[in-house]
């Protein structure tokens, strides 16, 4: 699967390199190299995009987690964590347990964390969002390592009005969109739900 993902990361560069006529120059760097600025410019690509949708609505179309599940998307991208059924799904589990999460501990319509300093109340969100959001991620078979960041922003009280939800996953989409759109491209055939990549069977023995 390594390699397969090494093929792929170079096909999608390979792919944004001929589109722009740039194959003398990228003959005389290694594809380590390539990959790495293919990285720069399409991450920063799609960052950008949806940092431009917030700045034109001046909703909370950005934030953090975001960063990490662009990586995946371009980085791995038919991994069954870039897949959209997966990222959708995370992040919106991941929101809803840190919304539950402050509701549960009494914290909805206080200052953030990061305004009013951690205590008791805002360590039990923080901890039961993240534990829940792994836990239902798990037993749904939809993981999506930044929903766990997600989840603390939320439980955290960046984002703690629940009318700031669907922003939160138009945002998600809107980077899914450009996935799709670089993937497709560049030939690489990024799923429109789910990942045909079998995730690896894992047995436990409690003897």
């Amino acid at each position: 699967m390594g390699l397969r993902n090494e093929q792929l990361r170079w096909q999608l560069a390979k792919g944004l390199v001929q589109a722009l006529h740039l194959e003398r120059l990228a003959s005389r760097y290694s594809r380590t190299t390539v990959m790495a600025v293919f990285n720069l410019i399409n991450g920063g690509l799609s960052i950008a995009l949806v940092s431009f949708v917030a700045l034109v609505t001046q909703e909370a179309f950005i934030f953090p987690s975001l960063g990490a599940t662009a990586f995946i998307l371009f980085y791995v991208p038919l991994a069954q964590p870039a897949s959209p059924r997966n990222t959708l799904c995370g992040h919106l589990i991941g929101a809803l347990a840190g919304l539950l999460s402050l509701y549960l501990f009494g914290l909805q319509g206080h200052a953030s964390a990061f305004t009013t300093g951690v205590d008791l109340a805002r360590v039990g969100a923080a901890s039961l969002s993240l534990g829940l959001t792994g836990c239902l991620m798990v037993l749904l078979r939809v993981a999506h390592p930044p929903a766990g960041a997600t989840a603390l922003i939320v439980s955290l009280g960046l984002m703690p009005d629940p009318a700031q939800l669907p922003i939160l996953m138009a945002g998600v989409g809107l980077l899914l969109v450009h996935a799709f759109i670089m993937n497709r491209l560049a030939g690489i055939p990024y799923p429109v739900w789910s990942s045909t990549t079998p995730a690896p069977a894992t047995r436990m023995s409690l003897q």
